[in-house]
């Protein structure tokens, strides 16, 4: 049964003393439960170590937004995995949007960091999704094979075991327009099909593949609980802490569900 991942990314967003009010009840709502999904949550940098450590022995994981493929040197104003591993993250996000939009981020240098994550125990949350336009032409599924094929290459089996993938469409991030419960299942089908022809339909059937994009309490339980959809990668509605824990529950329910 595959894993359902509800992470919050926050972007830019919280400094130490927000990070501290966010945290200390999102702790206290969730603490002693025993989950059927798993919590993440994905400060900025300079919030990692504080929510490292009021988060310490609970079942809420922590993810960082960002890094570099190198571990050290001269790279002024990047962070590298070894660093992210010495505050206890366990995942991180890598290729959003945001990054190939205003950092040139592309699959080739996605492709590198998502091995150098995996090299040092992190899981990457990779992320893939296609503009308006290409989805207003019709080129839905050949952004996301060319983008999939890209971040993807050259792992082996065994790392595949420690990817996760977030179907973002561009067109629905921040927008307050998310895609609909069958444009996620449909784009997210044709992900798990395309690994599964990549590698094998057992890494396909055990991939995490999260949906992103204006999630909210709203429509979180109808996205969720389409058969490809593994959870959600959160971003406004994850700076809330009503807002996350309602999705946390429509990610419990639906997961239950599915096991059922």
């Amino acid at each position: 049964m595959r894993k359902m991942i509800i992470a919050g990314n926050w972007k830019m967003n919280k400094d130490i003393k927000e990070t501290f009010d966010f945290l200390l009840p999102l702790k206290n709502n969730l603490i002693g439960q025993n989950l059927n999904v798993e919590v993440v949550v994905c400060p900025p940098f300079t919030s990692l170590f504080i929510a490292s450590d009021i988060l310490r022995e609970t079942n809420i994981k922590i993810g960082a937004q960002n890094m570099f493929y190198e571990v050290e040197g001269a790279y002024t104003g990047e962070i590298s995995p070894k660093m992210l591993k010495s505050v206890r993250c366990e995942y991180v996000i890598l290729g959003h949007s945001e990054r190939r939009r205003y950092f040139g981020e592309t699959d080739e240098i996605v492709n590198k960091k998502v091995k150098k994550a995996i090299e040092f125990g992190l899981k990457p949350i990779v992320c893939v999704g296609e503009t308006l336009e290409e989805r207003e032409s019709g080129e839905t599924f050949k952004v996301l094979e060319k983008q999939i094929k890209g971040v993807l290459e050259g792992l082996t089996y065994e790392q595949m075991r420690n990817v996760i993938i977030a179907y973002e469409p561009v067109w629905a991030i921040g927008t307050g327009r998310n895609a609909t419960p069958d444009q996620a299942q449909e784009a997210q089908r044709f992900i798990r099909e395309l690994v599964a022809g990549l590698f094998n339909d057992g890494i396909a059937q055990n991939l995490t593949i999260q949906y992103g994009g204006s999630v909210t309490p709203e429509n979180a339980y109808s996205l969720l609980s389409q058969p490809d959809v593994d959870g959600a990668l959160v971003g406004g509605a994850s700076l809330k802490v009503d807002a996350f824990l309602k999705i946390i529950k429509a990610g419990e329910t639906a997961s239950v569900e599915k096991k059922n």
